[in-house]
């Protein structure tokens, strides 16, 4: 029985890419290895969505092929979107690659390592669209899972390369989103993230009308589950039915994700966003006054092309004015291909850092302002582990993310189990981490 080991990196929809692939594997009768070290088959799922995620994808690909310097019957694996985007690339620059599998292919992948011969290079990178209905080896720690209900992206963001690798936007049924749901209650998973590249989209293609507020409502239904969390919903799109159906739905997480990318008229033009100031004000205002404890997470791009000082002191107030209780910004990355490339005014890379960090240190000041209005207050915890350094245990409220978003530290007489949820008191507070103590539960 042939080992397999697998790697994913960049977003959590190529997770759900990954964990889909070592269902095929393991369906297939591979063994899924702990380590490149005890594999005979590595495969790193890339990100090619800026430069930054493009290099971490070639540093690990270039470490695995370390390890067929000790075993020549090795086989290299490059699956995911640089697969999809630089292909023929990969085997010409880095020749220990032996297979390159695309994004639209990755369900052959199981087939494509049985037929393979020692020694040859293979692509596979077509343009038809997956259609397949997968199972999953869930990665992510056994309380909660990604729930990917759409592929590819129509909004085509003129500094995006997403359309040109993952293609056009494909909303699964409900029906199969509901089942796949239902299963991964079934196994223990107490909080579901909706995933797509744009959630809100999510129905119009297959149904003709945007289904997201009856799809969440579906999912509400699901016996086991506790938190749904929404990410990646365009803020054109964020109509007033899903506002209410957060508002009402208890399981639903009163936390959105909302990227905006910047506020200034003019820049947002020239992305090719489909908002202007007034109507992403507009939006923070009705969904804080109908949701009053409300956590909206947003990102932004510092250093787009013609961005001038004026501009950038725009968005630096509007971070301080907007109050995000999360944000994330990225230094512009000019992607190839796409039409912000050809747009002059580009900036230099030591001036998109910089601004990048500015806007960090200004998020920072908000963070802490925002974190220091908790203490006093009890929050619902999800338990995800025991840190052995503070001696306290951690987790995450409702309004933390996996991975992206803070963490609430605190102390417990009664122990927890990892994916309890615990009510804990905050008496302290960093930027971006809470401190605190549970309350005990009565008998």
């Amino acid at each position: 029985m042939k080992k397999v080991s697998l790697v994913s990196l960049g977003c959590s929809k190529n997770l759900v890419d990954a964990e889909e692939m070592l269902g095929i594997l393991e369906d297939s009768g591979f063994e899924i290895a702990e380590s490149e070290e005890d594999a005979d088959i590595m495969i790193v799922n890339t990100c090619a969505f800026i430069d930054s995620a493009k290099q971490e994808s070639i540093d690990c690909i270039l470490e695995h092929a370390k390890y067929k310097e000790q075993d020549k019957n090795r086989i290299l694996v490059v699956t995911g979107c640089m697969s999809q985007r630089y292909k023929e690339e990969l085997l010409r620059e880095i020749p220990e690659v032996d297979i390159v599998i695309g994004t639209n292919e990755y369900d052959k992948i199981a087939q494509v390592l049985k037929n393979h011969k020692s020694g040859s290079s293979e692509i596979y990178c077509g343009d038809a669209y997956m259609n397949a209905k997968l199972r999953r080896v869930v990665t992510t720690p056994r309380y909660m899972a990604y729930l990917k209900i759409a592929e590819g992206c129509d909004n085509h963001c003129t500094y995006c390369v997403i359309p040109s690798i993952r293609g056009k936007y494909r909303s699964r049924s409900v029906e199969d989103i509901v089942e796949e749901a239902t299963r991964l209650a079934k196994d223990g998973v107490r909080e579901i993230v909706v995933i797509a590249q744009d959630t809100t989209r999510y129905g119009k293609d297959l149904y003709g009308e945007y289904k997201l507020p009856e799809l969440l409502k579906k999912l509400c239904k699901i016996d086991g589950i506790r938190w749904i969390r929404l990410h990646y919903c365009y803020p054109e799109l964020v109509t007033d039915e899903l506002i209410e159906t957060i508002a009402t739905e208890e399981k639903i997480c009163n936390y959105l994700d909302i990227p905006i990318q910047h506020c200034n008229d003019e820049i947002l033009k020239l992305m090719g966003r489909k908002t202007n100031k007034q109507q992403i004000c507009s939006l923070i205002e009705k969904l804080r006054k109908r949701i009053p404890d409300v956590i909206l997470r947003t990102s932004l791009i510092a250093g787009f092309p013609g961005e001038t000082e004026e501009q950038f002191d725009e968005l630096r107030e509007f971070v301080t004015n907007a109050e995000f209780d999360r944000l994330g910004v990225f230094a512009y990355s000019q992607e190839e291909g796409t039409p912000a490339a050809r747009l002059s005014g580009q900036l230099d890379e030591e001036e998109k850092l910089a601004r990048q960090e500015m806007i960090m240190v200004d998020q920072s000041a908000v963070s802490e302002e925002l974190n220091q209005k908790k203490v006093g207050k009890t929050f619902e915890v999800l338990t995800e582990g025991y840190d052995a350094i503070v001696k306290m245990f951690y987790g995450r409220t409702y309004g933390d993310s996996e991975e992206i978003d803070g963490k609430v530290f605190f102390t417990a007489s009664d122990k927890p189990d990892i994916g309890d949820f615990v009510k804990v008191k905050i008496s302290d507070y960093t930027e971006y981490d809470l401190y605190g103590e549970a309350e005990r539960e009565e008998a």
